[in-house]
């Protein structure tokens, strides 16, 4: 048979359709394997989707929209009303009143130049006064107005200040991190009186003052532009609130006032204001604390000592913004008021206190001999348990004779303090063994070696301890100090001793066991410890020993006088009492009487030194004022010759047998020397009236209870 080739390729063909249909098959499965996936993951997709959706505008609808306003709003803090301060009878000596200020929040879009011309409208209208402007501020101003030049002017930016390497280095970083600050550093060095004259108007040296605080701190924050403002001025912004868009009145504000004056002020401190904020000194403290910079905030005194009790709790509010993006401040948590606190002064007797030394240094001027008397210090203390009772000082200005306020001079300034010392070298004395109890000294110069004659202020001839104190031999000191040094005093000869230095050191460290040359731990800021001398000569040792060497402030001496007074505890001295929450008796912190240490040695030693102090004021060497007194009182003078002058001072304590107080009258340069010497100011003008004050409070105190 003869093969049909037809046939064959036919049966080919089929196969090759065949396989093709097949493989056609198999892509359209996979095509659909594939759609089906891909419309599973949709599914899931979507399914995730309304999950989400659900969860979000369902499940967790109220925390996101919290989250959504929070980031269409602006939290800011502001402070509350301070605590107020009160004297240990509940008198308010630094009180906290109701103020209103005119506050600006930025609109939600502003320009620079629109918040400039702003801040002038705002100047001109309400009198803000041009001479508020700092020099800074003025050099400040001048770089501002060149800053909205056009860029391609030569002085944009006062770029023409800066010389052309300057300028290279400001543009391209190589100043780096302190750019800005070094530009603007050398711009003010370099931007001339004449020059700011020439393109600066009062008026916008008035409307800088405004822009200056409407920019100032944090961005987006209220910030105060006018403090304490009348009603009338409340009346005209909220009038006209159109015109000065972004300005409001914050009638919840406070402000400070002292109803006593100026009584006690550089002792009390100072308050900020919202336009002054942290001060630049105190930023790291506060800022440590959480502060803002706009805070309000204790910066000196009392109120920076207890600014923890007197600030409060700050209010917080939130800022949203209206369609037309104006501000609107809502109040989220009212904030608490601070806690008062009281004080351990007697604001009557402080008043008194103050009249006699203020008065006893203006009549100065009119004195011949006391025209180097300018400072006059004066403060009590009950010396069992440290409580202030009144702190006075005043300074004098030569000048003009102007008297002023200097209450922390006490523990601010120091002073030689003269013979008040010799109790605490009689004590060290006797305690050592260089001298016993009774011990008679011939009082009469002293002619040592290559040293001017050594003597008191009168030859008393042969005297004890007791009368050493009451007299206030120079010379029984003087033989302290040899002794102790390991000398002996023969007439016109050395007194055979090499090296001081050791007796240096055994007299500081007697003295400070009273307190003297120690910090006292007073609660206020910045108390100094006085000054030690550096030189180690016999004949300063003498000095020495008689208060002409080192120098102490008046707190320090009135912490050694209560030291004796007080069996030889020294108690440390404090202002503050106690501290209340508002409109309650509930205390929330109170002071605990601290003992700083307590004399080392025979105690019995003190009594030869208390009845030294008492024989001094019944004897009438400490004057006849404070032997007049209705209480029995001991005391000790003291004079110190300053290049020129004389200091002069009385100590004191009473009533002698149960004191319940003690004091220390400083007034330093208060006379000429020699022939010209002036009376102890202290025992003849101050401290008779002051202790008078003193024990008639104190006895009215006791009738009523």
């Amino acid at each position: 048979m003869i093969p049909n080739p037809f046939r064959k390729f036919d049966l080919d063909k089929m196969r090759r359709s065949s396989d093709q249909l097949n493989q056609s098959m198999d892509y359209a499965n996979e095509v659909s394997k594939r759609l089906i996936i891909f419309a599973v993951i949709i599914c899931i997709l979507f399914s995730v989707v309304f999950v989400r959706l659900f969860q979000i505008q369902v499940l967790s609808h109220d925390e996101y929209t919290e989250k959504m306003e929070s980031y269409n709003t602006t939290t800011q803090s502001s402070s509350t009303p301070r605590g107020q301060i009160y004297d240990r009878n509940g008198k308010v000596i630094a009180a906290t009143v109701v103020s209103h200020n005119i506050i600006y929040t930025q609109p939600e879009e502003i320009t620079t130049e629109e918040r400039w011309e702003l801040a002038k409208q705002f100047a001109a209208a309400f009198d803000v006064d041009d001479n508020e402007i700092t020099t800074a501020q003025r050099k400040d101003l001048y770089i501002f107005k060149h800053m909205l030049l056009d860029v391609s002017d030569p002085s944009y930016a006062c770029n023409d200040l800066l010389t052309e390497e300057e300028l290279i280095a400001y543009q391209n970083g190589s100043w780096g991190d302190e750019a800005e600050s070094r530009r603007t550093e050398l711009l003010h060095e370099r931007i001339t009186d004449d020059m700011m004259n020439e393109s600066i108007s009062d008026e916008e040296e008035a409307g800088y003052v405004v822009y200056a605080r409407m920019v100032s701190g944090t961005s987006g924050q209220s910030k105060t532009i006018l403090e304490d403002v009348d009603d009338d001025t409340v009346a005209y912004l909220v009038e006209h609130k159109g015109d000065f868009p972004g300005f409001d009145v914050d009638l919840g504000s406070w402000k400070r006032e002292y109803p006593y004056g100026d009584t006690l002020r550089d002792v009390l401190g100072n308050v900020t204001t919202s336009t002054q904020g942290v001060p630049a000194e105190l930023v790291d403290y506060y800022q440590a604390l959480g502060y803002p910079l706009n805070a309000r905030v204790g910066s000196s005194g009392l109120e920076y000592q207890y600014e923890g009790l007197l600030s409060g709790t700050r209010k917080v509010s939130s800022i949203e913004y209206d369609e037309d993006g104006n501000a609107i401040i809502n109040d989220d948590t009212s904030g608490k008021k601070g806690y008062d606190i009281y004080l351990t002064i007697d604001i009557d007797l402080q008043q008194r206190l103050d009249e006699v030394v203020k008065e006893t240094l203006e009549n100065a001027a009119d004195n011949p001999y006391r025209q180097d008397f300018t400072t006059l210090f004066v403060c009590l203390m009950n010396p069992k348990t440290g409580e202030i009772y009144a702190m006075s000082g005043y300074q004098r200005n030569t000048e003009t004779d102007d008297v002023t306020p200097f209450a922390s001079g006490n523990y601010l300034s120091y002073t030689n303090p003269g013979s008040i010392v010799k109790g605490a070298t009689l004590y060290m004395g006797l305690n050592e063994g260089v001298v016993e109890p009774g011990e008679i000294i011939n009082d009469a110069p002293m002619h040592i070696q290559g040293t001017p004659v050594k003597a008191s202020y009168h030859n008393y001839g042969p005297v004890d301890d007791v009368k050493a104190l009451q007299v206030s031999s120079n010379v029984y000191m003087f033989h302290i100090a040899i002794r102790l040094a390991g000398g002996t005093y023969v007439p016109y000869q050395s007194l055979g001793i090499s090296d001081p230095s050791s007796t240096f050191a055994l007299m500081r460290q007697y003295y400070s066991m009273f307190g003297l040359g120690n910090v006292t731990g007073l609660d206020v800021p910045n108390e100094v410890g006085g000054y030690v001398g550096y030189s180690t000569e016999v004949g300063k040792l003498l000095d020495f020993a008689i208060g002409q060497y080192d120098m102490y402030t008046p707190i320090q001496i009135l912490q050694y006088v209560s030291t004796i007074a007080n069996g030889g505890t020294t108690m440390r001295p404090h202002l503050f009492s106690y501290a209340t929450e508002v409109n309650s008796t509930n205390v929330v912190a109170s002071y605990e009487n601290q003992v700083v240490s307590t004399l080392r040695g025979n105690i019995e030693y003190l009594e030869r030194v208390q009845e030294g102090f008492r024989a001094c004021v019944t004897s009438g060497y400490c004057g006849t004022a404070i032997n007049a007194l209705s209480e029995d009182v001991a005391g000790k003078t003291g004079t110190a010759e300053v290049g020129e002058s004389t200091s002069t001072a009385l100590i004191g304590y009473g009533p002698y047998k149960d004191p319940n107080v003690a004091f220390a009258c400083i007034a330093p340069t208060s006379s000429d020397t020699g022939s010209n010497l002036q009376s102890n100011v202290c025992t003849t003008e101050v401290m008779g009236p002051v202790l008078e004050e003193y024990f008639s409070i104190m006895n009215e105190e006791q009738a009523s209870n």
